[in-house]
């Protein structure tokens, strides 16, 4: 019997990463630094969460001391969260990160995140989820309406081509069939891109 050789598959690895409330203004310069560490940025929202819902994110530290300073921290202002997106994600932005505490970070980890922008080891400028698990929890508690599923088959993928794709091709093929271009793929890949009904829209 042959042996079936299983098709590649690519997983890549998904982390938040929350800049917080006193490290907001940093905010250019910190994503700047996550884009040239290779990560993608699937996702990011700027919120500010009340202290029950900081209460409701930092669950698992409930019952310790710090626990009321680190919800009223966390509620003191705006903070941005960005869904990352890369191979060992979760390890490798933990990495960047460096030491929770700030003031340890700065002797040990000098060039670590945390070192660069935290100020002790409360208010430590940026959160990474601790492993995988916690990272998809926390991912869907901040973009709730996020996918984080595998991409659809099936049914699930017939159904979401009749909703979000058949309509846009359609129109797309019919203008196609009006215009009767030299080059028709290009032209159709061309007007598919403009007339995406995802795309942010642009004020010219």
């Amino acid at each position: 019997a042959k042996m079936q050789v299983p098709e590649p598959q690519i997983f890549v690895e998904r982390t938040l990463a929350l800049i917080k409330p006193d490290a907001v203004d940093k905010e250019e310069e910190i994503e700047d630094l996550i884009l040239r560490s290779g990560f993608l940025i699937v996702q990011k929202r700027k919120l500010q969460l009340s202290p029950e819902q900081c209460s409701n994110f930092y669950a698992d530290q409930y019952g310790k001391m710090f626990f009321p300073n680190l919800t009223a921290y966390m509620s003191s202002g705006p903070l941005v969260a960005m869904d990352l997106a890369r191979h060992d994600a979760v390890s490798y932005w933990k990495e960047l990160l460096g030491p929770s505490d700030s003031l340890k970070a700065k002797r040990t980890h000098p060039h670590s995140l945390r070192a660069i922008y935290g100020t002790d080891d409360l208010r430590n400028a940026l959160h990474g989820s601790l492993s995988i698990s916690s990272a998809e929890r926390e991912i869907r508690f901040m973009f709730p309406e996020a996918i984080l599923e595998p991409i659809p088959a099936g049914q699930r993928a017939r159904d979401y081509l009749n909703l979000y794709v058949k309509p846009t091709l359609l129109a797309g093929l019919t203008a196609l069939c009006k215009e009767k271009p030299a080059d028709p793929m290009t032209w159709l890949a061309d007007w598919l891109i403009e007339h995406n009904p995802n795309k942010p829209r642009l004020q010219h």
